[in-house]
């Protein structure tokens, strides 16, 4: 999978621009808030259907205008197709796959895989449970559209049922039982994907730290559910029951305290919980580890590679684990943002498409 070009319009900081990425290493170079993260973000965006750094459409669009636009035209194993996304003040934002418009986000999924690495992807592993969240979601969702749609039902159910908590009479026993087994239902599908993804995810991620780290540590990854695990086939049921022991507690605080909404990921080192006792390098090369580990796994399920997308990360890195990204990247179309190109001659890369970015005007070098 690679992008052929790119055409943005009212975007951000540019008025009108369009590049043309090389299948191999395009380097966005520049100083900071020239526009380099706008681009990947565009791209992002017509992956996911929005963007990483804000849910507010409207502030992507180009300041003093009414409306923007940003189109792809993607290579993949179905051929030749071409994202557009039209965005106007006020207005919900269109997207359009192969020149149709598409009524449901979930629609877009898959059909451009991307894999973002940024500096702020080190939440990954050092916050919360909701950053881990996420990052899973946001990748089986491009995997798997159905887990989308079951993600978006699960959402809303759980909405209705902290309603139902926040305003709960006497009589509404009945109708929490109901929300009860749609809930749980759901819950155990996601649940059971996750863990699957978490599973295949480990394995691939332990390989590629034990390179990174010259096999001087172990990753461990695991998915650490809200409630015990069970057989498959009686997790919908064991979660409903765990929400009916549960009902005084969440009555009492006016929220959900079972499900995969509070799951989270473990994260080991030689044993050790890297989340809360790793050093700083051991959660870069953690959050690395699982990025990369995407790679592999969009390449095994879609049989494409996906686009990588890099956000001023080589900074963070050492000589030695910038090197080994860019080993790893090798045959992924990878869009890269910096500040100074002397980053990839140390790492020794000499092949690279090179764009100037200077406050909106893109010159190829």
């Amino acid at each position: 999978m690679r992008i052929l070009s790119i055409k943005l319009h009212h975007y951000r900081n540019y008025r009108q621009l369009e590049l043309l990425p090389d299948s191999g290493l395009c380097v966005l170079t520049g100083l900071n808030a020239s526009g380099k993260t706008n681009i990947l973000e565009a791209v992002f965006l017509c992956a996911l259907g929005r963007s990483h750094r804000t849910s507010h459409d409207g502030e992507l669009i180009r300041s003093g205008a009414e409306e923007g636009l940003v189109v792809l035209k993607i290579d993949t194993a179905m051929g030749v197709r071409t994202i557009r996304i039209e965005l106007r003040l006020k207005e919900r934002k269109r997207v359009f796959l192969d020149g149709q418009p598409i009524a449901k986000s979930g629609e877009l999924m898959g059909a451009l895989n991307v894999v973002m690495f940024s500096p702020e992807d080190l939440a990954l592993v050092k916050d919360g449970p909701s950053e881990r969240r996420r990052f899973l979601d946001m990748e089986l969702s491009q995997l798997q559209p159905s887990y989308y749609y079951t993600l978006q039902q699960y959402n809303a159910t759980l909405k209705q049922r902290n309603m139902l908590l926040k305003d709960f009479e006497q009589a509404d026993y009945d109708t929490l039982e109901l929300w009860d087994a749609q809930l749980a239902k759901l819950g155990a599908s996601i649940t059971l994907s996750r863990a699957t993804f978490v599973k295949e995810l480990g394995v691939v991620a332990r390989e590629l730290h034990g390179i990174m780290s010259c096999n001087r540590e172990e990753l461990l990854v695991s998915y650490q559910p809200s409630i015990p695990q069970v057989e498959p086939k009686l997790l919908a049921e064991a979660m409903q029951n765990a929400l009916a022991d549960n009902i005084e507690r969440d009555l009492y605080r006016g929220n959900t305290s079972i499900g995969p909404h509070k799951d989270d990921v473990a994260l080991f080192l030689n044993g050790t919980d890297v989340r809360v006792y790793g050093s700083q390098g051991q959660q870069r090369t953690t959050a690395l580890s699982l990025k990369l580990s995407e790679i592999e796994i969009i390449r095994r399920v879609r049989k494409d590679t996906p686009v990588l997308l890099l956000d001023d990360v080589l900074s963070e890195l050492d000589a030695d684990r910038q090197a080994m990204l860019f080993q790893a990247v090798n045959g992924c179309q990878t869009m890269v943002s910096c500040t100074h190109l002397e980053e990839f001659t140390k790492a020794g890369v000499d092949r690279m498409q090179v764009y100037e970015v200077n406050n909106g005007k893109v010159i190829e070098l």
